[in-house]
């Protein structure tokens, strides 16, 4: 078995903002922005769980502008998929069934003061991972055809070639409650880092010393790590 974590979600280079975290440990997931405005889910018309669209989280001088920009929605954790066509994101077509796809992204307090960190929100059991062209139009359709860079046809022709398509089975979800997984370090030239809390390190391993989080390809879990790593992530509510 393998696991694989992967940062995913509208954060400050993408979109502007961190994803809001609730008093409860619930969170709203909010994915990054479509910058070709091509899907017809908005910020605007995408009702969250708590019964307001996702426009309501950002900025109240930005909610305006925000609710008609179009929305990259990936992962989607209504079919449970995965697509990429970026070489960073190349080797989750490694995955193979039975292995775990783990979602983490960044959240700040929305209605508490809690400052912005990195929190485990979801995974994939995985079914089936590979290239698009790895699969039939028929398997495309029936198990990715809700995933952003395949419903598209105009994205899906001009990617084809080189992306990479993770499918979730059974089991799969997006949490309920978030999990922190970060502390704020130093790198190198004094700048805060965000990387593996020491207490998540004796859970998932440090990723043979990579234990910077913030703005990373993904993170492969040490294999003497994964089994109990699963158990842990499995029993999240």
């Amino acid at each position: 078995m393998k696991m694989v974590l992967l940062r995913v979600g509208i954060d400050s280079g993408s979109g502007g903002m961190q994803g809001p975290l609730f008093a409860d440990g619930s969170f709203e997931f909010i994915c990054i922005p479509d910058k070709k405005r091509i899907d017809p889910r908005t910020y605007g018309n995408t009702m969250g769980a708590k019964g307001v669209p996702h426009a309501y989280y950002f900025p109240k001088q930005r909610q305006a502008e925000m609710a008609s920009q179009s929305i990259h929605v990936d992962p989607e954790f209504v079919t449970f998929t995965y697509g990429d066509p970026t070489s960073p994101k190349a080797g989750l077509r490694k995955l193979a069934m039975g292995d775990m796809l783990v979602f983490y992204a960044g959240l700040e307090g929305f209605d508490f003061p809690s400052p912005p960190a990195l929190y485990l929100v979801g995974y994939f059991e995985v079914t089936a991972s590979g290239r698009a062209t790895d699969f039939t139009h028929e398997i495309l359709q029936q198990d990715f055809g809700c995933n952003f860079h395949v419903r598209h046809p105009s994205i899906f022709a001009r990617q084809k070639a080189d992306l990479v398509l993770v499918k979730g089975g059974s089991g799969s979800r997006l949490l309920k409650k978030a999990h922190c997984i970060s502390v704020t370090d130093m790198d190198r030239s004094g700048n805060p880092l965000k990387v593996l809390s020491p207490s998540m390190q004796k859970v998932l391993g440090n990723f043979g010393g990579k234990i910077s989080i913030q703005r990373s390809p993904p993170r492969w879990v040490d294999p003497d790590f994964v089994a109990a790593a699963a158990i842990f992530i499995r029993s999240l509510p």
